[in-house]
């Protein structure tokens, strides 16, 4: 079964993409994350994706990088969780229909491996996609593989950020840190 793997980042990639080829999915990854800003910070991720990506021998396509869109489709509502929802939206939205476009069978996104994420909500947000766009989103909970993927990350010195990458994930991490 041919599966397109929405993919953030390379830290994220490690479990999911084990879990998938255990059960036999011939897996690919996409790389669409318009919402990553600033630009270096969209290097630096893609980058570190393309050369682990390589290292496993992984194939990956790299989607376009419309930041444009994104924000102008989360101005109007950025505040959590309205944003994030409109966010997974786009970039499911645009696995989705790769996906169907090129033959797979289904979709499924990197995301589900991150505790930081609202899994029901994404879940959701999946499976309305695949129904808007008919092709299957395939819905797994890969969190428990969370820790011991970055703890694999980083003894591989991969880049691991700190945020989601969205300039207000960036900046809701930065108010935190500040002390007053």
């Amino acid at each position: 079964m041919k599966l397109l793997l929405h993919t953030c980042c390379a830290p994220c990639l490690i479990y999911p993409v084990e879990q998938l080829k255990k059960k036999h999915f011939k897996v690919t990854g996409l790389f669409y994350n318009p919402n990553i800003s600033p630009l270096a910070e969209y290097d630096t991720r893609l980058n570190t994706l393309k050369d682990y990506s390589r290292d496993i021998k992984f194939d990956l396509i790299v989607g376009k990088n419309d930041c444009n869109n994104y924000l102008n489709l989360v101005a109007a509502d950025a505040e959590k969780p309205q944003r994030c929802n409109i966010c997974w939206q786009m970039r499911l939205k645009e696995a989705a229909q790769f996906a169907k476009d090129n033959n797979f069978d289904s979709f499924s996104t990197t995301l589900l491996v991150s505790p930081y994420q609202d899994q029901d909500l994404l879940k959701i947000t999946g499976e309305k996609v695949a129904e808007d766009t008919d092709i299957e989103f395939y819905f797994e909970d890969f969190r428990p593989g969370f820790r011991e993927a970055q703890e694999r990350a980083k003894r591989a010195n991969l880049y691991r950020q700190k945020y989601c990458g969205c300039a207000y994930s960036e900046l809701e991490r930065c108010k935190k840190s500040v002390k007053p």
